[in-house]
């Protein structure tokens, strides 16, 4: 069944090959084959965290924001953080051995996730097929046994648990990093 009416309306471009990117049935299907269980809330679009905290009930579990940034030299990354994290890009590019970030923009976004702002999260990484995205997750979200995350489409949120998830996302070709408290 499908959870989207509109097929399309994250959909804004194609990737860096010339490729539609993943869509929401297409990951839940992918989810499904791995066994990975999750639970699907629909809401409104959430773009900032701010909207995410106005409409969900307190848990104790991993509540993300993401960021696509990228330096003067092209390099790109995905970071995904606990969203109470305090971002300082000039000491996070220290840190990652980055040089300076600055945000991607819209189009790189869409070249290289696969989405639209608002709806980046840790999947996005899956319409990574070049390789070209470091994938960074905060430490702070590591001790979070279940996340909320976008499947890719902002008007969704689904909680999944951590280790499997991130299993899959390795298995998927996608590794990542951990991002230690500044």
């Amino acid at each position: 069944m499908a959870l989207t009416e509109d097929a399309s309306p994250q959909i804004k471009g194609l990737l860096i090959n010339g490729c539609a990117p993943m869509m929401v049935d297409e990951l839940l299907g992918l989810l499904d084959e791995a066994a990975i269980h999750y639970d699907v809330l629909h809401h409104e679009a959430l773009r900032t965290v701010e909207d995410a905290k106005a409409i969900r009930p307190e848990t104790d579990y991993g509540h993300t924001k993401n960021l696509f940034v990228r330096n003067k030299k092209g390099k790109m990354w995905l970071l995904v953080l606990h969203e109470d994290r305090t971002v300082d890009l000039k000491s996070t590019a220290v840190q990652l051995s980055a040089g300076r970030f600055s945000f991607g923009s819209e189009e790189r976004l869409m070249k290289y996730l696969g989405v639209i702002l608002g709806a980046v999260s840790a999947f996005s990484i899956l319409n990574d097929v070049t390789g070209q995205v470091c994938f960074v997750v905060d430490e702070a979200l590591m001790s979070h046994p279940k996340w909320h995350i976008h499947p890719l489409d902002n008007k969704l949120t689904i909680t999944v648990e951590r280790e499997p998830l991130l299993a899959f996302l390795a298995e998927k070709g996608h590794g990542y990093e951990i991002l230690k408290p500044l």
